[in-house]
């Protein structure tokens, strides 16, 4: 059996559990530069305000009904998931970290895995504050849909799909657009043939599903009638391609300031890179303005450069990103949002060394880095920078409605006074 826990409204959680004057009241939290909703409580969600929908759009409900509104914090979000996932995998044989608020665990021969769940539900909500749900199933898609039923159909937050009945029943009434690996694009083209639940899916012929679906299609298919055809990924696949990029908080036109934020994302590629054992072979970076100010005057500006060694050395990559945006950069334009992609990575242990090439790690640059990248998680990020990311960062996000990081910054801390 598989099982899949997923933190209720986790980001709205999280504010939650610093502050409990929110309990019980609508909470949204905000995208990048306070632009659109992308999480609420069941509250916010009564009142109708949509997932995506730019906030601005919905300032009259927010008023009227007292919405209270966060900017994102993913210092405290992403803490918060790392307490929530130590917990779980303690208490689990096997976990795949699905995302920052899910997880897949393996309950194969757990004799009374309703139990255990509970148990997980109970702990992590008493030792992070955090409420979880979990649904148990044959196969993760099926673990999927018991989560759907255990978070919207159940008061314990717990379901089970042990046997062919209920699970036959739960899929006649699980809407198409609900099936887990079922896009929107694929959800109506479902709809528009007559195939409205997931139990109308089940029942396709497979070679129909094949080529109207890809090979996807019909794993999940097979894994909603119960065949595992996805596996458990215990063990974190390298990335591929390493894309770190932010939306400034205002239009940006001078030069200095795009670069500190260029400088910033080469050194959080490098940091990455480091996380996972790699280095990479290619870096590019992009500049853009606001497509929506002047459609005709859109500039994107983009170019690529191939490193003859592969290398995770932050002041290499720095340098390679800067000479590039030299390049792109067009002076007296108004830009929006800058990033720095990284590419063809391949497992650091993996690299033929070149005496000719001057950017290969040395050994005082490797305890080097490793010592700031030990300082940066332990104290939090950036205390240790280049000089090029910039003091002030004047180009940083607009986050009006930030709360504090109560677990991530000694500034931060919840102060309680008797």
């Amino acid at each position: 059996m598989i099982a899949l826990a997923d933190c209720n409204n986790f980001y709205a959680s999280c504010e939650r559990v610093f502050n409990p004057v929110l309990n019980n009241k609508p909470v949204i939290v905000l995208s990048n530069n306070d632009g659109c909703v992308i999480a609420r409580s069941n509250e916010a969600k009564k009142l109708g305000i949509k997932m995506g929908v730019p906030v601005f759009k919905v300032r009259d409900i927010i008023i009227k009904n007292n919405v209270y509104v966060y900017s994102t914090n993913f210092a405290l979000y992403g803490d918060m998931s790392s307490r929530v996932m130590s917990l779980l995998s303690k208490m689990s044989p096997e976990i795949e970290i699905y995302s920052i608020d899910e997880a897949f665990m393996n309950f194969t021969g757990i004799k009374n895995p309703t139990a255990l769940a509970l148990d997980m539900k109970s702990t992590v909500k008493k030792w992070t504050g955090i409420p979880i749900s979990i649904g148990i199933g044959p196969t993760k898609t099926l673990a999927k849909v018991a989560n759907y039923i255990a978070k919207r159909k159940t008061n314990s937050g717990i379901f089970g799909l042990f046997n062919y009945n209920d699970t036959i029943h739960s899929l006649k009434n699980l809407p198409i657009s609900e099936i887990w690996g079922v896009g929107s694009r694929y959800s109506k083209m479902l709809y528009s043939n007559g195939i409205k639940t997931a139990y109308d899916f089940i029942c396709l012929d497979k070679n129909w599903v094949l080529n109207n679906m890809t090979i996807v299609g019909l794993k999940t298919q097979e894994e909603l009638k119960g065949h595992k055809k996805i596996s458990l990924e215990i063990y974190k696949n390298r990335k591929k391609n390493i894309c770190t990029s932010r939306s400034f908080g205002k239009k940006i036109k001078d030069f200095k300031l795009i670069k500190e934020s260029i400088v910033a994302h080469a050194t959080r590629c490098a940091e990455k890179l480091r996380r996972q054992s790699s280095c990479a072979r290619y870096i590019s970076v992009s500049i853009q303005t606001n497509r929506f100010d002047n459609p005709k005057s859109y500039y994107h500006g983009y170019q690529s450069k191939i490193i003859d060694l592969p290398t995770n050395n932050t002041i290499y990559l720095v340098n390679i990103a800067v000479k590039i945006l030299e390049s792109i950069y067009i002076k007296d334009l108004e830009y929006k949002k800058s990033g720095v992609i990284v590419g063809d990575i391949v497992p650091a242990n993996q690299i033929q060394l070149n005496i000719f090439n001057n950017h290969q790690i040395t050994e005082k640059q490797r305890v080097l880095y490793d010592a700031v990248d030990s300082i940066n998680d332990a104290m939090g990020r950036d205390k240790i920078r280049l000089l090029g990311h910039g003091i002030n960062r004047k180009w940083s996000l607009k986050k009006e409605n930030l709360s504090p990081r109560y677990t991530t910054d000694w500034s931060d801390l919840l102060k309680i006074k008797v």
